[in-house]
């Protein structure tokens, strides 16, 4: 079946071709280690893994990279402005290395949590300056970069066309879209390859122009190449990436062996929180443990970010995580009632099943709608009909959704919370409503609170 995905470097939704007729290379730009990564970043993550789980569903083997940037991100993408990490090495005073450790392992649980598959190739930008210096290097031999004495920077006179993915007019852009700061730049629109580091600079190597570091875009180029080759077949990102960080990985990669390093440019709009902006100031940055310390299962988040296209703004709300995570429990419970029921499927049934497999099918291949893909999910989940059959449809719709929906809610509860759960159960059943009312206390002391619904026993963390 067809694949088609939206192209940024085109502007349109195109039939997807891989390079190799199995196999598909794919660059996936990684965090900056400074920091905890939000739910806005980590909605990035999710649409990047429903690609691959994407095309792994159509048969291909995925090989994926993603970097991990650990120096060479400024505060600014004017090329002005402390690294990153060395900011955040000062704020909380440890060293980069510490604080490059500490959050990079936070990263990687918040993906466990989340059940992402993790790439291939996870790459450090610290461990690949080698790739980077050769990198910049073919770049000045080439003609493509230029000397200054504070930098080297790439000279976009020399391409036949910059910006190529944004496709501003740098001409028509306000004055201080990007601030000139080295007055010995050729165009306030060169960026900064490799710079020159003051003396009390902390992360620094040697190079032939003294002691120095990466700028930002050079590690994704240089990693890309060194895992991927000249040329593989998607890159993806955040939408925020497009006119800074992805226009000069072109750049470099054209300054270097002439070509535009990804077929495909696929990228994933913003999170909005209550209708606005995540802003330190506004108090509304949201960590994905803050979802879980609320009791949720952080695969709630997940399925929320289905709810919309990964091409639109999501705007997140308590409220819809909450109604979400009740739609992932009776996702869960059709699973399990499926599972373990007994009807015989006709070959009517059979054959509605496969039609709702296909429309699932041409759902994920249209650019991931996944909003179109989930009508279908609970289509099958309705099923009138409990077989084994629709649990297993379920569970190949779930290589794609990676929300462990064969996942039974009662296996994480402590077992003195599930005797009680079992003594109310049967006491509802005797009709002994006081003593039910006895129990649901007993429960809430030991944290938890149960609601009694039309869909079931509903349990929540409080």
């Amino acid at each position: 079946m067809d694949i088609y995905f939206s192209n940024t470097l085109t502007k349109e939704k195109q039939l997807f071709k891989s390079i190799n007729e199995k196999e598909v290379r794919m660059y996936s730009c990684g965090p900056t280690v400074y920091k905890n990564a939000t739910i806005g970043n980590l909605r990035t993550n999710v649409f990047q893994d429903v690609l691959r789980r994407v095309l792994e569903y159509n048969g291909y083997k995925v090989k994926q990279v993603m970097n991990i940037t650990d120096v060479g991100h400024l505060v600014s993408d004017g090329d002005e402005g402390e690294d990153k990490m060395i900011k955040s090495a000062r704020e909380e005073h440890k060293s980069p290395l510490e604080i490059a450790e500490y959050y990079t392992k936070l990263y990687f649980e918040d993906l466990k949590a989340l059940n992402i598959e993790m790439p291939e190739i996870v790459c450090k930008a610290t461990d690949h300056i080698q790739d980077m210096l050769e990198y910049v290097q073919a770049l000045v031999k080439n003609g493509y970069a230029y000397e200054t004495s504070t930098a080297i920077y790439f000279d976009i006179s020399k391409l036949d066309k910059y910006p190529v993915l944004s496709n501003h007019n740098l001409e028509e852009q306000k004055a201080g879209a990007r601030v000139e700061v080295d007055s010995e730049k050729k165009s306030p629109y060169d960026f900064a390859l490799w710079i020159k580091a003051p003396e009390n600079h902390l992360m620094k190597w040697d190079s032939p122009w003294g002691p120095s570091y990466p700028g930002w875009h050079i590690e994704c180029s240089a990693m890309g190449q060194k895992y991927l080759g000249e040329q593989f077949d998607i890159h993806t990102g955040g939408i925020d990436l497009i006119p800074t960080h992805h226009e000069n990985e072109i750049a470099q990669s054209k300054g270097k062996c002439g070509k535009n390093p990804a077929n495909y440019w696929i990228h994933g709009e913003y999170l909005l929180v209550n209708g606005g902006k995540m802003s330190k100031s506004l108090g509304n940055v949201y960590l994905l443990n803050d979802i879980a310390e609320k009791g949720y299962d952080p695969l709630v988040y997940k399925l929320f970010c289905y709810s919309c296209h990964y091409k639109n703004k999501i705007n997140f709300t308590w409220e819809g995580i909450e109604a979400t995570s009740k739609s992932l429990e009776r996702l869960r419970k059709s699973y399990q009632t499926h599972l373990k029921g007994t009807d015989i499927l006709s070959e009517e049934d059979m054959k509605k099943l496969a039609e709702l497999e296909e429309k699932f099918h041409r759902a994920i291949n249209d650019d991931m709608n996944m909003p179109v893909a989930l009508s279908y999910v609970w289509d099958v989940a309705k099923f009138d009909k409990k077989s084994k059959d629709v649990a297993e449809v379920l569970s190949k719709f779930d290589t794609v959704l990676g929300i462990k929906i064969d996942k039974e809610e009662n296996q994480e509860l402590p077992q003195e919370v599930i005797d009680l759960i079992e003594q109310r159960e049967e006491a509802r059943e005797q009709k002994d409503w006081a003593k039910s009312d006895i129990l649901r206390d007993e429960i809430k002391n030991l944290g938890y609170e149960i609601k009694d619904t039309k869909d079931g026993l509903e349990i929540k963390k409080i």
